[in-house]
């Protein structure tokens, strides 16, 4: 077998949750909390499928809860979003991720993300034969140098891969970072993929900044959004997507090929449960 990542191993996530298991430890290298998912949410899912929503959903997402996403982006960042054309819905925020990188990349493309960095960007760029361009948080401050990134520019560069905010730095970006991007893809074929599943899990009083209100970045950004992340619910995968109809139009190609679409019961109890939710 000739592997297409010779370099890949077991993620470490899989690595250190097993010794965790094993040694009786305090686990904290996987995002997933220690404390129960909201029993409402669990009785939700339970009616569901005793309604008999057990059949595939649509390839999008089941309508409701796209329009409950649709609210949240008004609410929280005052944007106008498409539920029908600009979101689906998708089995967790690294599938997402994956699906867009899918649809984007071709061999010999470079792409740009900065570290430490969620360790399935890489791989996924690889596979589709593209090559990774780092760029070092350094800390405390973990800021980035935008003229630094800039320089590492070239005809070659097709996606920069941000994490916003981002994991393990806790570093988020404000509107001058978002506008030093926006400047540095402008008059470019460049687009972006914003991973934003922590956008809710921010303290000190920040509130996060969707790259989707600037208004250049608003048509050349993928946004990832996690459910499972903002619910404390990981094992139900369920995440989302929000592009322009125009960058959609491609993430679906591949998402229906590949997942197609996302468990329907669960998808119907988020959308009912989003109701009593503060973020969402």
């Amino acid at each position: 077998m000739n592997s297409k990542l010779p370099a890949v191993e077991t993620t470490i996530f899989s690595v250190m949750s097993a010794l965790a298991v094993e040694n009786g430890a305090l686990n904290l290298s996987q995002g997933f909390p220690d404390y129960a998912v909201d029993p409402k949410l669990i009785e939700l899912v339970g009616h569901y499928l005793d309604a008999g929503n057990n059949q595939y959903a649509p390839m999008v997402g089941v309508a409701v809860l796209r329009e409950r996403i649709q609210e949240k982006f008004q609410r929280v960042h005052g944007l106008i979003i498409d539920a029908e054309q600009e979101i689906t819905v998708t089995a967790g925020g690294t599938q997402a991720i994956f699906t867009a990188i899918a649809a984007l990349i071709r061999p010999g493309d470079e792409v740009i993300s900065f570290e430490p960095a969620y360790d399935c960007y890489a791989p996924a760029v690889t596979l589709f034969g593209g090559k990774m361009v780092p760029v070092r948080l350094v800390a405390p401050e973990f800021a980035v140098d935008w003229d630094y990134v800039k320089s590492l520019i070239t005809p070659r560069t097709r996606l920069i891969i941000v994490n916003n905010p981002n994991n393990p730095a806790c570093r988020v970006f404000g509107m001058a970072d978002i506008a030093a991007l926006a400047e540095m893809v402008q008059n470019s074929n460049i687009l972006v993929l914003s991973d934003e599943v922590y956008e809710h899990l921010v303290f000190d009083d920040i509130q996060p900044q969707t790259l989707l209100k600037h208004p250049l970045l608003r048509e050349r950004t993928f946004v990832i959004g996690s459910f499972g992340k903002l619910l404390h619910a990981t094992g139900w995968k369920v995440g989302y997507c929000v592009a322009a109809p125009a960058l959609m139009i491609e993430f679906r190609k591949v998402h229906q090929f590949n997942v197609f679409s996302v468990h329907t019961p669960t998808q119907y109890a988020i959308a009912r449960l989003s109701g009593r939710c503060v973020t969402l």
